[in-house]
């Protein structure tokens, strides 16, 4: 049976947010796909994992006999959240930008699951892993715009998620989701609307995607 991960990470709850919505979708079309498949939810904003730690991130490269009990307990809880990324059969990651960047729950999830010789280095062990990032921002940073230069979530999550743990990355971008909020971007509306609505096509779109893929 395949297993979905999916990771939200958007302070907003619901449809008031956009990554978790269009995650939401995604999450809907894959169920679909393997009616009686397992679907692992972790919800950072609501149950956020520990930032890293010296003793979590010394105890990775310490030989676990020579852990100290601080060691032993802080590394359990990053072997969890390793173990439950290297099982998954597919990834789905809501990840809106916050102050051009993503949320720093997601930056913490990310320190914990990547372990230099397990999930990273010359063959990780989650190379390859279908991954869709759901990249919702309340602008838009596209090449060409005005805040291109602004655009972190993006490029960092290519480096760490796509050439750091090797996994296979896609995005979903709905854009100017501020639009119908900040009236200074009222004409903005239209466009923003477009991008939601392709943003729900692609994710139900790819979430059969990579369904079949698995299937194959």
């Amino acid at each position: 049976m395949a297993t979905l991960l999916h990771i939200d990470s958007s302070v907003l709850p619901g449809e008031a947010s956009s990554s978790r919505s269009v995650a939401a979708a995604f999450r809907t079309a894959w169920q679909e796909q393997h009616p009686r498949g397992t679907v692992i939810h972790r919800d950072l904003a609501a149950d956020p994992v520990p930032h890293i730690t010296a003793a979590a991130w010394s105890a990775g490269y310490t030989d676990p006999a020579e852990h100290s009990p601080e060691q032993a307990a802080a590394f359990a809880a990053r072997l969890r959240l390793i173990e439950e990324l290297e099982q998954a059969d597919a990834v789905l990651i809501g990840a809106p930008m916050h102050n051009f960047s993503i949320p720093s729950t997601l930056k913490a999830w990310l320190d914990n699951v990547l372990l230099l010789g397990r999930t990273a280095g010359e063959s990780p062990s989650v190379q390859g892993t279908p991954v869709t990032v759901i990249a919702s921002r309340g602008g838009s940073y596209a090449p060409g715009t005005p805040r291109e230069g602004f655009e972190f979530v993006r490029n960092y999550l290519e480096a760490v998620i796509g050439r750091t743990l090797g996994m296979d990355l896609d995005f979903i971008v709905p854009e100017l989701t501020m639009a119908p909020r900040n009236p200074a971007m009222s004409e903005l509306i239209p466009l923003y609307e477009a991008s939601r609505k392709r943003a729900f096509e692609d994710a139900a779109t790819k979430a059969k995607e990579v369904a079949e893929r698995l299937a194959a």
